[in-house]
């Protein structure tokens, strides 16, 4: 028997009602008397690790499963946290104004590549420790002399007890530590940037939500989608259009997938975080809400910045520019931010990070988000200890990492060539697998130029 994960309504409500505590919801009493009677049928809380599932559901507890999450789903979130796209700008004071379609700005060639190296190596360095919680990165780095993080992680000389307890991400460590690099192993945080490029390649500036929609039917294996994009996913081959794709029964609709989609729509706005967000927001809104469309609006801005910027504080008030003030990533961010300005001890802001975040799953977008934006301020421009402090503060490892190392390495035109691999990315996705990022770079060079002529 097959069972696949995020999918099962039974496996949903669990998350559905961790949803509605986060969003506002969880003090309704209407919210209080679908937990109830979920859980007098015997019904599951959310598994701490997405995709761990108690097993097969007892006779009827999935229709009732399927009754609930209806249920939840007709209940408004109370909290001022858009969604469509003239209301997120509306309540943005400073959203910035979007450049002429001729534009001045031409990205220089070497602040694109360090993007695309940024985000492989960032990417690459957290997935060994993926899933290892913050506690456990720290001993290994320390039991092979790379702690602070300033490398790749390796096995060579780590104890026995150690590798036991914290094993590695088994998916990962054949092809990402240090004694086994070869090239750019496959993960969805350098697919959906390929898909990304795939959607404006095909369509150009004017692509829609089923532009995107369409690209991952014709492209994305339904196998290597997880949390809220399988969710949107099965809502596409069940006849759903967006935004409704990003909401039924969804309850992973504000984790971290569409942040992770959302850099090439920045790199190919060099200095335009604007039409970056705007861009991200019609590639998010397929699978995501709130706060989870915010994380892409976010890292768009942030990544279109870079490409121009002289600093790293530069880069962060673009991102902060596009997302509602009043959200709770922008104050999680902006607490971040404000933490690792202060202290330069990168243990201590991550530990505020925990204190403030820790009941946030380890994909959600607010804890990533922040972490993401303190570790920008923390590495002050450093390539490797962006990525390090990134990697090294725990929740999605790769995730933050990679996005982090985009920016850094669009910041400093380029990434150590230590930091670099043989250049070949592999990927499952039609036409990429065995690209290099020299052509990758090349090609969205070519988005961003084509505007001017």
């Amino acid at each position: 028997m097959i069972r696949l994960t995020w999918v099962q309504p039974e496996d949903l409500v669990g998350h559905e009602l961790r949803q509605a505590a986060e969003d506002g919801r969880g003090t309704l009493p209407e919210v209080a008397a679908v937990a109830g009677r979920w859980h007098a049928a015997g019904g599951h809380d959310a598994p701490p690790r997405a995709g761990a599932s108690p097993g097969p559901a007892p006779e009827g507890l999935r229709t009732l499963a399927g009754e609930l999450l209806d249920e939840l789903a007709a209940i408004p979130s109370p909290l001022p946290e858009p969604s469509e796209l003239d209301e997120i700008v509306a309540s943005c004071p400073g959203w910035p104004a979007s450049r002429a379609r001729a534009r001045q700005v031409r990205p220089e060639p070497a602040r694109v590549r360090g993007a695309w190296w940024g985000r492989a190596a960032g990417c690459l360095l957290g997935k060994p420790v993926e899933k290892i919680p913050r506690e456990g990165i720290r001993a290994i780095a320390e039991a092979t002399g790379n702690w602070p993080i300033r490398g790749w992680f390796t096995a060579k000389g780590l104890p026995r007890e150690i590798a036991e307890r914290w094993p590695w991400n088994r998916r990962s460590a054949a092809t990402s530590l240090a004694e086994n690099i070869d090239g750019v192993p496959e993960d969805d945080d350098l697919n959906y940037a390929l898909l990304a490029l795939t959607v404006l390649e095909r369509h150009g500036r004017d692509f829609t939500t089923e532009d995107v929609a369409r690209t991952w039917l014709d492209a994305l294996p339904a196998g290597r989608v997880f949390t809220a994009e399988r969710a949107a996913y099965r809502n596409m081959l069940a006849g759903l259009e967006p935004p409704a794709t990003a909401v039924h029964r969804n309850p992973f609709r504000e984790w971290i997938g569409a942040l992770i989609r959302a850099d090439v729509y920045g790199w190919a706005n060099p200095g335009d975080p604007a039409t970056a967000a705007a861009w991200a927001w019609r590639d998010a809104r397929l699978s995501h809400t709130a706060n989870g469309i915010y994380g892409a609006m976010f890292a768009a801005a942030m990544c279109a910045q870079a490409l121009v910027a002289g600093d790293v504080d530069e880069v962060i008030e673009a991102g902060l520019s596009v997302v509602p003030p009043g959200s709770r990533l922008a104050d999680a961010v902006r607490q971040a931010v404000a933490d690792a300005a202060a202290e330069r001890d990168f243990e201590r802001v991550a530990d505020r990070l925990y204190a403030r975040h820790g009941q946030l799953h380890w994909v959600h977008t607010v804890n990533n988000a922040a972490l993401l934006a303190a570790a920008l301020v923390h590495g002050a421009g450093d390539f490797a200890a962006t990525v390090g402090t990134a990697v090294a503060g725990g929740w999605d490892t790769d995730s933050a990492a990679a996005t982090a190392g985009s920016i850094a390495g669009a910041l400093a035109g380029g990434v150590p060539e230590r930091w670099t691999t043989r250049d070949r990315l592999a990927s499952s996705l039609p036409g990429f697998d065995g690209v290099s990022i020299e052509s990758l770079a090349a090609r969205t060079l070519a988005l961003s130029e084509g505007d001017r002529r």
